[in-house]
């Protein structure tokens, strides 16, 4: 059997490889230079970036796609624990580090940090989480997502609604059992981690919260874009062809079936199914033309969607001081994270004073000179679309305005800059062709929203979808598994034939 991949996304590189491995032909054809979509490390003089994620959790997806293709993980691509896994601070001068794979340190940390009463609150929404994990796990991130009348018929559906509360907002659970409005502000990142809006998103992502403490965060020697060379090389080395610079520009469809991609030179490549590692938004009304009735509903539900948010980032090259060393992962919280979330997605512009995200390994690999370091700052920003990023002198102000704010809370940036470089959600967009610039194609804002959400196996038949604006969602581990079911799905209907 014959696949064509569009894209070499991580899910799409691990689709392909696994099928590849079961015997099937793969060829990928990515429109960039490079592999791997947003997952990546980039060098800027002499300092390396985790320009897309940086850090690693549910780490066991990835392990058992190099269990199944080949050699254990371990072997070719080890990791490491990012502990404390975040540095959380405030405008009123407060902090708390979560420690990484043990609640029972973090617990003791917030304890010092603000009180036993906040720490027995906090185990409390954590043990919610677990339970909401438990049976969220299989029917809505490890299984395809049909429809909601396949859960209605789950035997323990009443039980597990009870559990899950999809009638509950992230923020309206937190509400509910965090009085500390700081733990509030930790909870209601857990929203931005799906790009979305915690007043409206559900509180099943509370379960991210879980998720990350119990399976912990961890960071690839090198960088996270090490994860994509190592995916890669073990795609060539079970067969995957790749075609780099290769821009689809459609895909083709006999009757209702998908029977190949048209390449943007002109070049028809055939094709038994089709995986499309691409934003939905792009396959659905920019790839395939026509198919009105078929694809009505998945169209609709895009157009539906909430848009993911953005990212406005800045690549600062740093002199390193002995005097102040950030940990892995630094988190300012403003005084006011709801005028974040208004300026967003009720006005479409750029934070003010939004949440700062600083990222600063320590890892000697990620620098060519022992005295400097990198550090990757990220806020939350609207998507290109609903502002305009194309004026650069904006983007310097803006750029500056951040660094002004980091310095405000005690952290010093100027005097020891060696290098700046601004990346904009337009600058995003023309990178890996996310629609905007949006990171997680659509937010998860909504009760339905997970419905909402492009399913694997598109209304198309031999048609699959992988990556992160298709089901479970976004993210490295999320990703991952969208390239698993895919797996599953062809790999049953090759099975089925015979």
């Amino acid at each position: 059997m014959k696949i064509v991949v569009i894209g070499a996304g991580m899910g799409g590189m691990t689709a392909a490889a696994r099928l590849s491995r079961g015997g099937h032909e793969v060829v990928v054809f990515e429109a960039s230079d490079q592999v791997g979509g947003k997952c990546r490390t980039e060098w800027i003089g002499k300092v390396a970036f985790d320009t897309g994620p940086s850090l690693l959790t549910l780490p066991a997806v990835y392990r058992d796609f190099f269990q199944r293709t080949g050699k254990p993980m371990g072997l070719v691509c080890p990791i490491e624990s990012v502990n404390p896994s975040f540095d959380y601070r405030f405008t009123d001068g407060s902090n708390v580090k979560f420690s990484n794979l043990s609640r029972k340190e973090t617990l003791d940390a917030i304890t010092s940090s603000f009180g036993a009463e906040g720490a027995s609150q906090w185990d409390r929404i954590m043990k919610r989480a677990e339970r909401m994990w438990d049976v969220s796990r299989v029917p809505f991130v490890e299984s395809e997502l049909k429809s909601p009348l396949s859960l209605i018929k789950r035997i323990t559906f009443l039980r597990d609604m009870k559990i899950i509360a999809p009638w509950k907002t992230l923020r309206q659970h937190a509400d509910e059992i965090l009085k500390d409005e700081r733990l509030r502000y930790i909870m209601d990142r857990y929203a931005t981690y799906s790009g979305s809006d915690p007043r409206k998103a559900p509180a099943v992502l509370s379960t991210i919260a879980f998720v990350e403490e119990s399976f912990g965060a961890w960071h690839v020697k090198g960088g996270l874009g090490n994860l994509t060379t190592t995916v890669h090389q073990r795609a060539l080395d079970v067969g995957v062809t790749f075609h780099l610079n290769s821009p689809v520009a459609s895909i083709q469809t006999t009757g209702s079936k998908a029977t190949g991609v048209v390449l943007a030179d002109g070049t028809i490549v055939e094709a038994d199914a089709v995986i499309a590692n691409a934003d939905a938004s792009l396959v659905y009304n920019t790839l395939i033309t026509g198919h009105k009735r078929a694809l009505k509903k998945a169209r609709k539900n895009i157009a539906n969607a909430d848009v993911s948010v953005a990212g406005f980032s800045l690549l600062l090259g740093m002199r390193k001081d002995p005097q102040q060393v950030l940990n892995h992962h630094t988190i300012l919280f403003p005084e006011n994270y709801d005028a974040e979330f208004d300026a967003i997605f009720n006005d479409g512009l750029p934070v003010e004073k939004p949440t700062i995200y600083i990222c600063a390994p320590q890892d000697e690999a990620m620098s060519k000179d022992e005295n400097l370091e990198g550090w990757f700052v990220l806020v939350n920003a609207p998507t290109h679309g609903q502002f305009d990023w194309s004026n650069h002198e904006f983007s310097s102000k803006y750029a500056n305005s951040i660094i002004d704010q980091i310095e405000a809370r005690g952290i010093s940036v100027r005097d020891r800059l060696e290098s700046l470089t601004i990346r904009t959600p337009s600058d995003l967009e023309a990178a890996v062709r996310a629609p905007g610039g949006a990171i997680y194609g659509t937010s998860s804002n909504g009760a339905r929203a997970a419905f909402m959400r492009a399913k694997n196996r598109s209304p198309i038949k031999g048609l699959y979808l992988v990556g992160g604006s298709a089901h479970p969602g976004g993210g490295l581990p999320l990703v991952g598994i969208s390239g698993d079911l895919v797996t599953e799905a062809i790999g049953y209907e090759k099975n089925a034939r015979h």
